[in-house]
């Protein structure tokens, strides 16, 4: 009685966060492909999964779970399962809603924010599920991948096995960006990068954030918890939207990817009702919302306006003793540009500089050749010299959405189809020609068409490319939900046997 008690005043206290539960309860029960029992033997193709972060792990328990081998390299020990998560500050969480963060069907959150913890334990909680502990080579870092005389992939030398396919899951955060500002060395306080807060000090201090991406978040959360005043150095004009789901969720349905005719209507409204008496600290209307990865942060602007906080716009010229000597600049003035040089006093400095980008250098050469080198790869993750090969979650340059979301399965279960039959798979000259046709469905972004996508713009890719071949529809259950592989495996195997028996085989069509 008392449990039912609790129940009750739990629904009764928190009814949307229920609902929440119950449709993760539902996505599981619908979408989760079922873990394969201990030591089962799980068919061919088998794909080598490049890390063992969060996309390395979501893509290998699609794998598994719809019953193909995978072996997960992993440059670290047993803790970097998790990847950057791994690595970050307890206080790091999630800046978009987990809404948008469902890296598998089968992930249940506790809130709408997570936290590290959090977000690790259910990483670590799907790889240990799906049986990947005993599929992945710790201390194995990945120096080359070359194929056979078979064509099937060998992961630094033939002693790592043989293997069809490749996901290349290294992200885009490798090791902390550390720049050396000048005078560094004559700065009194310390200074840590934005990854490393665990444990230190601020106390009643004033701390200068160099940097306002996605690491100053860390930084600013740091500063919060301390009770300390932030005066935040960036350079460039970035801009800052609220963390709020359904902002995001309207700003991602943008399907065409790009600035267009109608993109001053929700950077007027940031500008009016989020920004409100801020509006100087936005970018410049030459600036457009939808040309780089916006920050995701409600309590920045709070805190300027707090007094706790100042954001500045211009140039570091140096460091001092007890500060930093920084160029200021107005609105829309361009980086080197002219401006007034002040002083801003600090006792800690924080390097908000992110992360340097891990290198696909392992790939083969030809992967990189213009003018089909990375982000410009057929659906972004797969270079049209190597379709065997998906860069899943690593060639991005800037969004609107998230990393961790459906959309890893979805690349992962491209893979498998395009491995598995013949007449679903692309040949190099039709990837080709679907890059050229989003170049030019993009002519006009600044970037390039591929420097900038939305999370709808995504999803278009996905239909387009199963749309365009009839091959491909058998499989759009299994593509887009995970769900139904039996009928078009069905339909391959027939095809096959067919196949050995008349000596004529199928070959790849667009």
């Amino acid at each position: 009685m008392d449990q039912l008690s609790h129940i009750v005043q739990y629904l009764y206290n928190h009814p949307i966060l229920w609902v929440y539960q119950l449709i993760q309860w539902l996505l599981d029960k619908l979408l989760s492909p079922a873990p394969p029992p201990p030591n089962a033997t799980l068919r061919r193709p088998k794909i080598a999964v490049i890390g063992a972060g969060l996309t390395g792990v979501s893509s290998a328990a699609h794998c598994v779970g719809h019953g193909f081998d995978v072996t997960i390299f992993e440059a670290g020990g047993r803790d970097n399962v998790g990847g950057i998560w791994s690595r970050v500050n307890n206080t790091s969480g999630l800046q978009i809603h987990s809404l948008m963060y469902r890296f598998h069907p089968s992930v249940h959150w506790e809130k709408g924010y997570p936290k590290r913890e959090q977000i690790i334990s259910q990483i670590r909680q799907l790889w240990k599920r799906y049986g990947l502990e005993d599929r992945t080579q710790f201390d194995t870092p990945v120096k080359k991948v070359y194929q056979d005389e078979k064509g099937r992939w060998i992961i630094n030398d033939p002693s790592n096995g043989r293997y069809e396919g490749i996901i290349a899951a290294i992200g885009t955060c490798g090791d902390p960006k550390m720049p050396n500002v000048p005078g560094q060395e004559n700065f009194k306080g310390p200074i840590y990068h934005s990854s490393k807060l665990d444990g230190k000090d601020a106390k009643g201090k004033e701390v200068i954030v160099i940097g306002g991406g996605a690491s100053a978040v860390e930084a600013l959360e740091f500063v919060a918890a301390q009770d300390a005043k932030a005066n935040i150095l960036v350079r460039s004009e970035k801009w800052i939207i609220p963390r709020n789901p359904l902002i995001e969720i309207l700003l991602a349905f943008n399907i065409f990817g790009q600035e267009t005719l109608f993109s001053w209507i929700p950077e007027r409204l940031l500008r009016i009702f989020f920004y409100r008496d801020l509006s100087d600290l936005s970018p410049p209307t030459s600036t457009g919302l939808f040309t780089e990865t916006p920050m995701v942060n409600t309590d920045v602007l709070e805190l300027v306006r707090a007094g706790k906080a100042k954001w500045l716009r211009g140039d570091i010229k140096g460091f001092t003793e007890d500060g930093m000597r920084f160029n200021s600049r107005a609105q829309g003035v361009p980086k080197g540009g002219p401006g007034k040089e002040i002083f801003v006093k600090g006792d800690i400095c924080i390097m908000a500089t992110g992360y340097q980008r891990p290198s696909l250098s392992f790939l083969p050469d030809e992967v990189f050749a213009e003018p089909y080198a990375p982000p410009n790869w057929y659906l972004q993750t797969f270079p049209p010299s190597h379709v065997s090969v998906c860069a899943n979650n690593c060639t991005y340059v800037n969004a609107i959405g998230t990393v961790g979301n459906y959309h890893i399965g979805i690349y992962t279960r491209f893979l498998l189809m395009f491995l598995v039959d013949p007449l679903a798979r692309p040949p190099a000259f039709w990837m080709r020609r679907w890059i050229d046709m989003t170049r030019l469905l993009k002519a006009a972004a600044p970037g390039g068409a591929f420097d900038f996508f939305t999370y709808s713009e995504l999803i278009w890719w996905f239909f387009f490319v199963i749309v365009i071949n009839p091959f491909r529809w058998k499989w759009a259950a299994f593509v887009f939900f995970g769900v139904g592989a039996a009928l078009p495996l069905g339909v391959v195997e027939r095809e096959h046997r067919i196949g050995d028996k008349t000596g004529v085989h199928a070959k790849s069509f667009f």
